[in-house]
């Protein structure tokens, strides 16, 4: 998000809270039915076209003609299709009138982009011209054909949300792996006649989709385990393309989601004993500053001196090469926090608390505990999804507790790494955190007894967290090597250069 887009969104989410604090206390008088359309499901029903237009005017642009248009209809359709399948009584569902009126909107929204094609110099609310109607039609159709068909076979083929996963995870890889992705905007080019020999992996930029995968594939396991509530139609997709977390996250849970987006809501300016609502107005306004702060005063000021392929090359002294690197962790940190901070002033000021994703990482003691307060959300998906379900099915197979934790932390890692990229660098980069990881693990098995009579000590103890917290710093510092770049070769050589090892 730009300041720009940062200024439209929230200029939005203040007249929609301010209309609803006005309107609020007017039920019965005389004003129809502005309180309730703006406090009940009139809230969702902006949300959902909030969403729907941010999902295309978001959208990068693309050299692959109409490309910027199809990837966001992309999403919608995937996201219609995934509700069709993990909604238990879709048969009956999908024709009810609340329904049919949600796929209406969507669909009619989809419609006004593509028309905006015909209106010469204010066109465009995606990056460039859209495709010509007709083919958008034909694309609508084919989603709807689709969609109605995974509801009629939803109930009695399980199976489909299976296949709806493998498809999300193909695509991911598609989008991650350059070669793969090179390959898919070559054949892109040649579908559209545009020369394939300039194709590039940059090509096929699609806007959120990483968050997007991560909400869809938790529903589509949520319903094959039954513990997926039932959502509407305008519900699930208002979740799934929400607006303020579709760029950067955090990762919210469907179930905590729809909680605050069935509540009535109206935009507080103080707090209020009676109702215990908070003041949304200022802390939302506060999270929003202070994001904006982060990301475009100090993440943006690091960038030039932060580590990069250029920096790494150029850079030979030791000292300015920790300098480069020490630029790199605060910037990253900086961008990525104070984008979730903007998330969630957002969602604070639409009456959606979205989760923190960010706890003060750097001043953590040890590795196990920075991982619990950075990319807060993200951990939680992959130990919900992946780790916990993995030792459970290890500890059947009389493995000892410690080859257990270490598969299934370095399994994890990798998994977290390459959902950065699909390359050696992030496969080395989760690897170093699987290693710092266990390493932690075992210490803490071997010291939680043997160190006890650190209590009486207070200003040993106190001593011993300030240097876990600068050990722990430097070793997530020294891990963005193999993050911040593509090869393994240049980050061994800052690695050398880092330790004097010319």
């Amino acid at each position: 998000m730009t300041l720009v887009h940062i200024l439209v969104f929230g200029g939005a989410a203040l007249a929609l809270g301010f209309v609803a604090r006005v309107f609020a206390p007017s039920t019965g008088s005389g004003l129809g039915a502005w309180p309730e359309l703006v406090e009940g499901r009139g809230r969702g029903w902006l949300i959902l076209v909030g969403s729907v237009l941010a999902l295309y005017w978001l959208q990068p642009p693309t050299p692959i003609r109409h490309l910027d248009f199809w990837l966001p209809t992309a999403s919608l359709a995937l996201t219609m299709i995934v509700w069709a399948v993990t909604n238990h009584e879709s048969r009956v569902e999908i024709m009810e009138r609340p329904t049919l009126i949600t796929a209406a909107v969507i669909i009619g929204l989809i419609l006004l982009i593509g028309l905006t094609r015909y209106l010469g110099p204010v066109c465009c609310l995606t990056p460039s011209r859209p495709p010509d109607i007709l083919e958008i039609i034909l694309g609508l159709g084919l989603v709807i054909a689709l969609t109605a068909v995974c509801a009629r076979l939803s109930p009695s083929s399980p199976w489909l949300a299976t296949l709806l996963a493998v498809l999300i995870i193909g695509l991911f890889l598609i989008l991650k792996t350059d070669a793969i992705a090179q390959a898919a905007s070559a054949a892109l080019r040649a579908l559209t006649g545009q020369p394939t020999n300039q194709a590039s992996p940059l090509d096929i930029r699609w806007l959120g989709f990483s968050y997007l995968a991560f909400r869809l594939l938790h529903m589509l396991r949520d319903r094959v385990t039954s513990k997926l509530p039932a959502l509407s139609l305008q519900e699930f997709v208002s979740y799934a393309v929400f607006f303020p977390a579709l760029t950067a996250g955090p990762i919210d849970r469907a179930e905590r989601f729809v909680k605050d987006f069935r509540q009535p809501f109206a935009l507080a300016m103080l707090p209020s004993t009676s109702s215990g609502s908070g003041a949304e107005l200022l802390e939302g306004g506060m999270r929003i500053a202070l994001g904006v702060f982060k990301k475009f005063v100090l993440a943006d000021s690091l960038t030039a001196l932060a580590l990069n392929s250029a920096n790494a090359a150029q850079t030979t002294s030791t000292f300015w090469m920790w300098i480069v690197l020490y630029a790199y962790a605060w910037r990253i940190y900086f961008d990525f926090g104070g984008y979730t901070d903007i998330a969630i002033g957002l969602g604070r000021w639409l009456g959606i608390k979205l989760p923190e994703n960010f706890d003060r990482p750097y001043l953590k003691p040890n590795l196990t505990v920075f991982w619990n307060s950075w990319h807060i959300t993200l951990a939680q998906w992959f130990r919900a999804y992946f780790f916990n379900p993995l030792t459970r099915a290890l500890r059947s197979r009389s493995l000892s507790p410690a080859v257990i934790i270490f598969i299934g932390q370095a399994s994890t890692m990798i998994l977290i790494g390459l959902w950065h990229g699909v390359t050696w660098n992030f496969v080395a980069w989760g690897a170093w955190h699987a290693v710092g990881l266990f390493a932690h693990n075992r210490w803490a098995e071997f010291a939680r007894a043997r160190l006890t009579g650190l209590d009486g000590f207070p200003r040993l103890k106190r001593f011993s967290g300030w240097m876990g917290i600068v050990l722990t710093f430097h070793y997530v510092a020294l891990g963005w090597v193999w993050f911040a770049l593509p090869s393994v070769s240049l980050s061994l050589s800052v690695f050398r250069k880092l330790f004097g090892i010319q």
